[in-house]
């Protein structure tokens, strides 16, 4: 189911968030600055590719930086991503098959708000 379901998201969503991250991600990576961004970026592009049978857990000992980048990231592009997950959202739940990856859009939120410090691993 979970292959089946992760086939169907690729296709109405999936690949439009993945590219929308994956270029976010090489803006930032061509900045030296925001080179953490970047990486964080491809990450949670590859995590939009396929989000059924993964999940989002904070690393507890990702120190300071990660929470200043973070607070950082939440200002400048987090609340946007945010917004635009939520918005997105709403199409799919509007029909039965949606409502899944209605959820997976939302399971989205918290790593597109913040990324340092969070690692993307696999339920089983």
């Amino acid at each position: 189911m979970r292959t089946i379901l992760n086939v169907i998201w690729l296709v109405f969503a999936g690949i439009w968030l993945a590219i929308g991250y994956a270029v976010a991600g090489i803006i930032c990576c061509i900045l030296i600055v925001t080179i953490p961004f970047g990486i964080a970026s491809f990450r949670i592009a590859a995590y939009a590719l396929w989000p059924f049978g993964r999940t989002v857990v904070r690393d507890p000992d990702a120190g300071v930086f990660s929470l200043i980048g973070n607070i950082i990231w939440c200002v400048v592009a987090g609340i946007w991503l945010a917004i635009g997950h939520v918005v997105t959202s709403i199409p799919l739940f509007i029909s039965i098959i949606g409502i899944p990856l209605g959820i997976a859009n939302l399971k989205l939120i918290p790593v597109s708000l913040l990324p340092l410090g969070a690692r993307i691993v696999d339920n089983d």
